[in-house]
């Protein structure tokens, strides 16, 4: 590829220069291609999903018990009875997926207070996907299901705030964003021209979206350090004192970094939001459970917070869907929302006076369920119910997990991934193994400067007069059929490339290294070569 070309690639999301580079990897006949550039994960959890399969089975058996007339015809979920049908069925069918659906039972009655005929009919209906997800903004028992799933995993190592959050169940993480910028926006906390902040590095599209003139939101960046941990420094944090500043996005563990934010650095945020209750504090979690003692924003700062988790990743579910949107009952937008001037109120009231007599008392979660259906569309409303029934039988998997053999296990396949890759490259890495802030989904490698070590600082610079950055990638596609990503596009330094950790084998990333190698040892040879004619 000519750098002319590769110059006009760079004016793209790094997504969709991805599929250029997957293109060019499989015009490559020498090599196989090995794509590292999207973090789909090559594992599923096997044990919830079999409990969806299996729950599937017994709901269609529940169906039958109706319109024996009818043939091909089932009906809804009968709450007479369906518990000890449940239970005998469980007894016959024993699986480690119906183990877990007995031991779910057992747990949402005794510990959340959810009554098992009550649960039972939330499955057996809500896996027939038989009726519109009610309440709309999500199923019941599942909402505390996910609610102490969240607690367990979002705030480990110390005591959740009191009260409770409220969820929105959606259609995944993307999705979650979306109801999120338009809510703010249609709500009036986030205007055309107002400022917000980024915890950058940061997922390309939480930059690209206030761009858009749907927003036209001007940003500023608060850039961590590479040097120190991928932390942000308290001198950037600084800039959240601003008062022109409304909100601050951040995805924790970052993207791609894949560092979490420390200790100091949350209680540093806590600490201007309690000083700005109004500002806004957006935090995309995904990554939270690959690290050691995740706490989440949303648990540090309650009051400030709109959390959002996917299912994604953890659990090799990106085609599922799964994602939630959290806020804390006790909130600053219901807050600033009932302190609206009475032009403000007059204007809101009309837009959602149609599915409330009250629109004062709307929560602010429930502006999104309004939102995300063009308010007029609220009726139906709310993720698909077998949706929801699947993000239920994930979060009890862990829940019941007690000694957290899962995340052992998931956490160590991206670390062993991790260890093969920098044990086949001169790179060394930033973030050490024994770093308890290491997510290790991703690495972002900075190649100039690791050329800079190895090369030499002309080297560099004659690297940069003569190539754009996104080269190094392109010829990793082009010689060896490797897919990664350019950091550029997540506001990283130029010259630097993001690699999934998630979704290869591991033997993969031995060649990756090596690769990597090869293709700076082959910009050496043109310097070499120029500089000694």
């Amino acid at each position: 590829m000519k750098g002319e070309e590769e110059k006009e690639l760079e004016n793209l999301s790094p997504f969709e220069v991805k599929n250029t580079l997957i293109k060019i990897s499989k015009s490559n006949h020498f090599h196989t291609m090995i794509n590292a550039g999207r973090g789909n994960p090559n594992w599923v959890a096997t044990v919830p999903r079999e409990a969806f399969f299996k729950l599937g089975e017994f709901a269609l058996i529940e169906a039958k018990l109706d319109f024996t007339d009818a043939p091909g015809f089932g009906g809804i979920a009968n709450p007479e009875g369906i518990v000890d049908r449940f239970l005998k069925w469980a007894d016959a069918n024993s699986c480690e997926g119906v183990e877990l659906l007995k031991n779910s039972l057992l747990h949402c009655n005794s510990k959340l207070g959810i009554p098992s005929t009550d649960l039972v009919v939330e499955w057996v209906d809500g896996i027939l996907g038989d009726n519109y997800p009610v309440p709309d903004r999500m199923l019941a028992g599942t909402e505390k299901i996910v609610h102490e799933y969240l607690l367990k995993e979002m705030c480990v190592g110390q005591k959740p705030p009191g009260g409770k959050y409220d969820i929105f169940a959606v259609e995944g993480g993307t999705a979650a964003m979306v109801y999120i910028f338009n809510t703010l926006k249609t709500n009036g906390f986030l205007k055309a021209g107002d400022t917000i902040a980024m915890g950058t590095p940061i997922f390309t599209p939480y930059i690209e979206m206030p761009e858009l003139e749907d927003y036209n939101l001007n940003q500023i960046r608060l850039l961590a350090d590479p040097e120190n941990g991928w932390q942000i420094p308290l001198s950037e944090l600084d800039k959240l004192r601003d008062p022109k500043v409304k909100a601050f996005f951040l995805v924790n563990p970052s993207n791609p970094p894949s560092v979490r934010m420390s200790d100091e650095v949350l209680a540093e945020i806590a600490k201007i939001a309690k000083e700005r209750p109004e500002l806004i504090l957006l935090t995309d979690d995904v990554y939270g459970t690959f690290t050691d003692n995740f706490k989440s924003l949303a648990m540090i700062a309650p009051k400030n917070t709109i959390l959002v988790y996917s299912f994604s990743k953890y659990f090799g579910a990106t085609g599922w869907r799964l994602g939630v949107i959290a806020v804390h009952e006790d909130n600053n937008f219901d807050l600033a929302i009932a302190n609206r001037s009475d032009k403000e109120k007059a204007r809101l009231k009309e837009r959602y006076h149609g599915i409330t007599l009250d629109v004062s008392k709307l929560k602010f979660i429930d502006r999104f369920v309004a939102d995300s259906r063009a308010v007029a569309l609220n009726h139906t409303a709310g993720l698909s119910t077998p949706q929801q029934i699947q993000m239920a039988l994930f979060s009890l998997f862990c829940v019941l997990d007690q000694d957290n053999n899962y995340k052992k296990i998931a956490k160590q396949i991206v670390r062993d991934r991790y260890k093969t890759l920098f044990d086949h490259t001169k790179y060394p890495p930033l973030v050490p193994l024994e770093d308890e802030n290491g997510a290790f989904y991703y690495v972002e490698i900075d190649v100039k400067k690791e050329a800079l070590v190895d090369y030499g600082e002309n080297f560099v610079k004659w690297l940069e007069k003569n190539y754009e950055p996104l080269d190094f990638i392109v010829r990793l596609s082009e010689d060896f059929s490797v897919v990664g990503m350019d950091g550029v596009g997540f506001a990283s330094p130029a010259w630097t490339l993001r690699i999934s950790l998630a979704n290869l084998n591991t033997k993969d990333y031995a060649k990756i290294g090596h690769y990597m190698d090869s293709v700076l040892k082959g910009y050496e040879d043109e310097y070499l070569a120029q500089i000694n004619k």
